[in-house]
């Protein structure tokens, strides 16, 4: 299960679905756009100031690694763990972002998906009752003829009946 923030504008009255076409669904976990894309990750969800910083880092990093005359196998090393990095903290940044802009988060929301977190954080908004989710794989029925272990049948494997405290 993944945990989402909803971020709406600051004027959203609750309830009025009009401010959830501005709203912003902010996953916490690890984002792969931003390993790979790293500052386009950033500008692309419109983080200029995040992007930038980033932007610098990696010129200095790249900079300091000429100066001290790194090897290319450390270099890259180093280059992957900023990545990583960056990975791990592109979605602080980004909520971070959008709480300085006067969008702080109005609902978490844990569900499996992105569509499920945006049903029950929009459906929460709103005030209507969030629709029940169908189990991923069907409830097996239970054997026919079987019965529930009541405890005075003898147990047949590694453990004994149970028994009393010592």
């Amino acid at each position: 299960m993944k945990t989402y923030t909803l971020h709406l504008p600051p004027d959203a009255q609750e309830g009025d679905p009009e401010a959830l076409e501005h709203g912003a669904l902010v996953k916490d976990g690890f984002a792969w756009g931003a390993f790979f894309f790293t500052v386009l990750w950033f500008f692309y969800h419109r983080l200029w100031l995040a992007g930038l910083g980033v932007l610098l880092a990696l010129i200095a990093l790249a900079v300091l690694f000429e100066i001290l005359a790194v090897p290319p196998f450390q270099a890259t090393l180093a280059q992957i763990l900023f990545q990583c990095l960056i990975g791990l903290e592109a979605n602080s940044l980004r909520r971070w972002t959008l709480r300085r802009h006067g969008r702080p988060a109005v609902d978490v929301v844990t569900a499996s998906d992105r569509d499920e977190a945006a049903l029950k954080a929009f459906t929460r908004w709103i005030g209507a009752p969030v629709p029940p989710r169908m189990p991923a794989r069907p409830v097996p029925a239970p054997a026919i003829g079987a019965a529930p272990y009541g405890g005075s049948l003898p147990v047949i494997g590694l453990f004994p009946d149970a028994e009393g405290r010592r």
